[in-house]
Order: C-alpha cells, then sequence, then structure tokens
C-alpha cells in the first residue's frame, strides 16, 4: 500500500511544537493520552495500521489499494437501548472520529467537525463518532448537547470497538480520525484534533469517488 503524507499548513490553535512530529510517543503528549495504552487485537478487516514514525496525516492511495476496517458497533451515547452499527452507512463515505469529552483537543474541534458535517451530509456523508474512557455517561452527552453535535456516536469507555482498526492502531492517541470511502476502506488517518480547512478537502475527494 503507498502512503503519502503531508504536514498541516496552519498549526492549530493553541501550535505545537515541531518536536511534537518526531515519534508516535510525543503524539501522546501532544494530545490526550488514554491512560491504559493495552492495544486491541484483531478487527476482521483488512486494514493494517502501521505507525507512522511521528507523521499525524496518513493518506492511502490509490482507492483500489485501500484496506478495509473490521465491524464496528455499540450502544448510541444518547440512547443507550439503540445499537449503530458501521453497516447502516453502507455505500457511504464515512468519517468516523474517536473522542472523549475529558480531551481538551477534542473540545477544540467539536465546532470544526460539526461544520465539516454540515457542509457534506446532503453529498451522502455520514460521520460516527466514538466516545472512549467517559464512564460517567451523562458527561459525555452533556458535550454533544452543549456542542450541537448533530452526527451520532457510539459510547465505548472500554475502547473496544477500536479493534476494527487492527492491531498496530494507536489507542493512546485521542482524538483520532478516520475517514473511510464509499467501500469503507480506509482514505485517511489524523492522529492529532483538526480544523475544517484540514478535514473538508479530504471529505469532499472521497464524496467525489476519490
Amino acid at each position: 500500500m503507498r502512503r503519502r503524507s503531508t504536514r498541516r499548513r496552519r498549526p492549530l490553535r493553541g501550535a505545537r511544537p515541531a518536536a511534537a512530529l518526531v515519534a508516535v510517543a510525543a503524539l501522546v503528549l501532544t494530545g490526550c493520552a488514554t491512560g491504559t495504552d493495552a492495544v486491541a487485537q484483531g478487527g476482521g478487516g483488512t486494514f493494517d495500521f502501521v505507525s507512522p514514525g511521528g507523521k499525524t496525516e496518513l493518506f492511502f492511495d490509490p482507492p483500489s489499494e485501500r484496506g478495509t476496517i473490521g465491524s464496528i458497533s455499540g450502544p448510541d451515547l444518547m440512547d443507550t437501548d439503540r445499537t449503530i452499527s458501521l453497516d447502516d452507512f453502507a455505500g457511504s463515505p464515512v468519517v468516523i472520529n474517536v473522542w472523549g469529552q475529558w480531551c481538551a483537543p477534542c473540545r477544540a474541534e467539536a465546532d470544526q467537525l460539526e461544520q465539516v458535517y454540515q457542509n457534506s451530509k446532503d453529498r451522502g456523508v455520514q460521520f460516527l463518532g466514538i466516545n472512549v474512557r467517559d464512564n460517567t455517561i451523562d458527561k459525555a452527552r452533556d458535550f454533544v448537547i452543549d456542542r450541537s453535535v448533530g452526527y451520532p456516536s457510539i459510547w465505548d469507555p472500554p475502547m473496544r470497538t477500536l479493534a476494527a482498526f487492527g492491531s498496530g492502531y494507536p489507542t493512546s492517541v485521542v482524538p483520532t480520525t478516520v475517514v473511510l470511502d464509499s467501500e469503507h476502506r480506509v482514505a485517511a488517518v489524523f492522529l492529532r484534533d483538526l480544523l475544517v480547512e484540514d478535514l473538508q478537502p479530504v471529505v469532499d475527494r472521497v464524496a467525489d469517488g476519490g
């Protein structure tokens, strides 16, 4: 699988030092560490996450060489009697965001993700959050309500759903965002918080079939 990577064109609010891009260990410091760094095993897909050596953006091209992730499903954060599954979005590009209300970068990017969602939903692009390490569900729900997040999230305190991303996926880095094309193949992975200008061009590309 060929990968290309680019550095972001402008810093996020609260810019990080360039040295933070040197190693995956540094990513844990620039984002929010989850505390327990046990890596999920297996996932049933063909995507094999490989440590990016400090890169915070990974792009997987051409589409024919992209791997698929495994099955993702779990209770709806806002209604735990309801189950949400990636299969609910069959045939649609999906942006998956791993977040926690305890994570400052997650709070910083929430309105940015929501704007991309609103810009893209009429083109059939779906968004799915995975809420992790929030054992107190009311706090996570308040996060969604206070920030007017319009897309659903799976409530997954123990991070079991992340097994779908393969054994090499860095569960210690939150937030992360994974962009899937319409066949649910991995088109891009971001191991950092995002601005609209970071995510929108990637979403537009997969919406166009790229």
